[in-house]
């Protein structure tokens, strides 16, 4: 049977997967290309990311991908303060992407649509679509809700009145979508803890990884001096919870274990990193490696991977990826939402920067390693494959109607 046309909408480009949203967008592309035409329209918000664009072709019919700024996209976002909007929504809002999307709906006869992001719904305004997925992943109005928490005036308040504007944004658009996805139950409670009339149409589709890709054997050789224990943690370093938590950490636990433990190194493992992170390198004990080509064995060869986010939302790629490896992950009670694994077994859980000196300690205890380790990569291979996860999409958009794959 021929394969019926799909719109894809994603916020950021989901290709290379090389981010936490880019590594669910792409598992979800890649799914849904083996079942459907799928047309995709994207931002790139990284102009490196515009040579991957012909790469898209092995999944898509066809790509619309918009280039946009970051800092003027910001300044037009403040539009959002005159029409009441959610700033989030006009940072996202372009004609290039409207226009495409109205044309390839019209041309292709696409019927059904899936979002990633709901920033994204806003495309979906006037189209005769029967239906109509949104994957949220998180609540993001959570987030900014929380941001608001740390921050002085008027910050605070700005990210107070985004979270609300966002909020209301969010359960409209769930209201209008057949189906509203989120990464995890407690994600999905959340949601429904101020939209519990939308139960029936909210489901939970939970994140995964390739646990061929990320094998202890496809690692590669160790990039670290021999001689010293690295501590490692892993992610976007321009995403502000993750500078805050390698901050906090450098500055917070490391000078604990230091002070019980000789020859350990904390090494950040990432792309952009801010001027906050690399003055952590001023430290001494810190190594900032900056884009590298490949994580895996950054990750592979550390002696314990740390996940000490301290604001999160949904579960942490980065957390699934080091257990894929066969490694002691030692995790952030903030990151904990939605590992399905156990602690003092799979992983080990801290708070506070003691309890995070006490855990990496017993986690860098040789026959504790390999014993989390093992089990980590055991609960990863037995429960989290990408394939049986975004699986449930076609089913919760009843694909099975003639015409589908």
């Amino acid at each position: 049977m021929s394969r019926l046309p799909l719109l894809y909408l994603v916020h950021r480009i989901p290709y290379p997967p090389n981010k936490g949203d880019k590594v669910r967008s792409f598992n979800i592309l890649r799914h849904l290309a083996r079942h459907f035409r799928v047309y995709l329209g994207c931002f790139v918000d990284h102009p490196d990311d515009l040579t991957h664009v012909p790469e898209l072709a092995e999944w898509c019919e066809d790509t619309c991908a918009v280039s946009i700024r970051p800092l003027l996209s910001r300044l037009a976002s403040l539009r959002g303060l005159l029409s009441g909007e959610a700033l989030t929504v006009p940072y996202y809002r372009k004609t290039t992407m409207a226009r495409w999307v109205r044309d390839s709906v019209a041309r292709q006869s696409i019927e059904h649509a899936v979002v990633f992001s709901g920033a994204m719904a806003q495309y979906l305004e006037g189209l005769a679509l029967k239906r109509c997925l949104i994957d949220f992943c998180d609540v993001d109005s959570a987030k900014w809700t929380q941001y608001a928490q740390s921050r002085r005036w008027p910050m605070s308040w700005l990210y107070q009145r985004e979270g609300a504007r966002l909020g209301r944004f969010e359960r409209d658009w769930a209201a209008r979508a057949d189906v509203s996805t989120f990464v995890t139950a407690a994600e999905r409670g959340l949601f429904l803890g101020q939209a519990p009339h939308l139960a029936s149409r909210t489901e939970v589709v939970e994140n995964g990884v390739d646990a061929d890709y990320f094998a202890p054997a496809n690692a590669g050789p160790s990039p670290y001096p021999e001689g010293v224990r690295q501590v490692v943690f892993s992610g976007a370093m321009d995403y502000w919870p993750n500078v805050d938590a390698a901050c906090w950490f450098a500055n917070e636990v490391m000078p604990l274990l230091r002070a019980r433990l000789q020859g350990l190194e904390f090494t950040v493992v990432g792309m952009n990193p801010t001027p906050a992170v690399r003055a952590l390198e001023g430290l001494g004990y810190v190594r900032v490696t900056g884009t590298v080509a490949d994580v895996r064995p950054y990750v592979a060869h550390g002696d314990v991977v740390v996940a000490p986010l301290r604001v999160a939302r949904g579960i942490q790629n980065k957390v699934l990826e080091a257990m894929s490896l066969a490694r002691p992950v030692v995790v952030s009670t903030a990151s904990l939402t939605g590992l399905r694994a156990t602690p003092g077994e799979e992983f080990l859980a801290a708070g506070s920067a003691n309890e995070f000196a006490d855990a990496v300690a017993v986690a860098l205890e040789p026959a504790d390693a390999a014993r989390i380790g093992a089990a980590a990569r055991a609960r990863v291979v037995a429960d989290y494959s990408w394939e049986a996860h975004v699986g449930a999409l076609r089913e919760m958009l009843r694909f099975d109607r003639e015409g589908a794959a």
